[in-house]
């Protein structure tokens, strides 16, 4: 999601960034499940429980807000748009770039062009091929298209030359990142044919993925059959799905015991109790992040005293006892501990020591109680009571304002100062530049970026991602965006997922649920 986002996300798309609790808009998705839109076939009565087979009932946090894959956008609810979109690569257990609908790809000598290998026979499921000329179209829609929430992803890629099943992608500059990239989150390919009018694909999708969608209800269901032409049909042994949107967290867990559901998304407070009902829960590795974004560009935060005091009064380890419940832990950057991009030598760099952050304040000319402080957030968020605690010890007042409309003045960089939590992206360099990078949409003091960053950012693209020089090379653009005085990064936190011991164990792809393999017994 990298380059400039302004208004294209809503408080309900922006719900697929964070865990449940933090910045969903159940009120958009209330207002939304008063629409019913018809079915999308013959068989858009049927339910997955009526059908017989199969049937994956899976009741989500991030039921998406858009089946544009365009408008979605590269938040949480890639996973559920996955369910009916392939997409040229995906990621396996070691968060490697291995074929979907591209079967092989290399670059040319030089690095700034690329080649994917289409599958053969190949078709979406309105019929039209899957070819190279819908990856070009996907590829220009995404950078096109007025609402679309990924064209700064694409900045690398100049053009596309279809030629059969050769995408042939020409690159603005050397980028070794782009089969990490142009995965399930950054390029979902929908249907040419049903993308020329991106309105109706919003509300039918289609797409050449492992499902087909037969009944949509917006903002609260959708219906989905096995898609018999998907390239790798032979390993999903899942007939039907029902997704819908998850209710109060506080009965997800009662709804799996009773078999309403046999797959969730969970908050961390929710996992014991998941556990003692006798439910498996999945642990899944994820690249998650929450954040204080700071307005450079604004007093008080051009003051680099201020900044820094603010470093130093956050204690880390209360967020994460307060709110992972045991399965998170502090990180200072945007990756967890353990990342190939997490870099070792910036793990301690502004410790706690609120001592600290007083003597800075003084010198910055602000007494106790003189730094008054609103932190703008878009629903309560027990953060933000974190945040004003500690910021209180150190003589900083903070007054938390809540504004459902949040999305347009902090991606219009309007904001001073504000909470934000990211799932990350397949492409490390991509999640820099997202924070760190002088147009990136979680950089709140935008055109600002920290000295060097370009420059490290621009050897990660340069360098291939086998080179043995790579994790070096990587660490060192984390170390570059970290001098940023943007962002102050609090905790990581896994995916965890509550299922019945119904369905069989899921790969364990980081960020993303992969069906491949995976069954389903009949029983709850």
């Amino acid at each position: 999601m990298p380059g400039r986002l302004t208004l294209r996300h809503s408080a309900a798309t922006l719900r697929s960034d964070r865990r449940s609790g933090r910045l969903r808009a159940a009120a958009l998705g209330t207002a939304l499940a008063t629409v019913l839109v018809p079915a999308l076939s013959a068989c858009g009565g049927e339910t997955a429980s009526s059908t017989g087979g199969a049937a994956l009932k899976w009741t989500s946090s991030y039921f998406p807000a858009h089946w544009d894959p365009v408008v979605g956008g590269s938040g949480a609810q890639f996973r559920e748009l996955a369910l009916v979109y392939a997409s040229l690569t995906r990621t396996d257990k070691n968060g490697k770039a291995v074929p979907d609908l591209a079967k092989s790809w290399e670059y040319n000598a030089k690095g700034d062009v690329i080649t994917f290998h289409l599958r053969p026979h190949l078709k979406f499921s309105d019929g039209a091929p899957v070819d190279a000329t819908a990856v070009k179209a996907a590829v220009e829609r995404a950078q096109k298209q007025k609402n679309s929430a990924l064209f700064g992803d694409l900045t690398s890629i100049k053009s596309v030359d279809a030629q059969g099943l050769d995408a042939v992608v020409h690159l603005s500059q050397v980028d070794y990142q782009i089969p990490q990239l142009l995965g399930e989150r950054v390029l979902q390919i929908a249907s040419p044919k049903a993308a020329a009018s991106p309105e109706k694909l919003d509300q039918n999708p289609v797409g050449a993925g492992p499902f087909v969608v037969t009944q949509l209800v917006p903002g609260t269901k959708a219906v989905l059959k096995k898609n018999p032409d998907y390239w790798d049909a032979e390993n999903i042994h899942i007939d039907n799905v029902e997704l819908s949107s998850a209710p109060d967290a506080s009965t997800v867990v009662s709804g799996l015991q009773t078999g309403v559901y046999n797959f969730a998304d969970i908050a961390p407070s929710q996992a014991d109790a998941a556990k003692k009902a006798g439910l498996d829960v999945f642990v899944q590795p994820g690249f998650n992040a929450s954040n204080l974004s700071l307005n450079t560009n604004k007093a008080p935060f051009d003051n680099d005293k201020v900044v820094d005091a603010v470093r130093y009064a956050i204690n880390r380890q209360e967020f994460v006892d307060k709110l992972t419940f045991g399965y998170g832990s502090v990180t200072n950057q945007p990756f967890p501990k353990g990342y190939v991009a997490f870099d070792p030598q910036s793990a301690d760099d502004y410790a706690y020591d609120p001592a600290k952050a007083k003597k800075l304040l003084d010198e910055a000319g602000y007494k106790a109680g003189g730094l008054k402080l609103s932190l703008v957030i878009p629903a309560e968020d027990p953060q933000a009571e974190i945040v004003q605690a500690q910021l209180a010890k150190v003589g900083i007042s903070v007054t938390i304002k809540i504004d459902k409309n949040w999305a347009t003045p902090f991606f219009a960089k309007n904001l001073t100062f504000s909470l934000y939590g990211t799932t990350g992206r397949d492409s490390a360099a991509q999640t820099l530049t997202a924070h760190f990078g002088p147009n990136g949409p979680l950089n709140l003091s935008s055109p600002y970026e920290p000295a060097g960053f370009e420059a490290a950012i621009a050897k990660v693209r340069q360098t291939p991602l086998d080179s043995p020089d790579y994790p070096k090379v990587l660490q060192a653009a984390t170390r570059a965006g970290l001098r940023s005085k943007a962002l102050v990064f609090t905790y990581s936190s896994p995916n965890l997922i509550a299922k019945s011991k119904s369905i069989s164990a899921l790969p364990e792809n980081p960020a993303h649920i992969d069906w491949t393999g995976v069954t389903i017994d009949g029983s709850n």
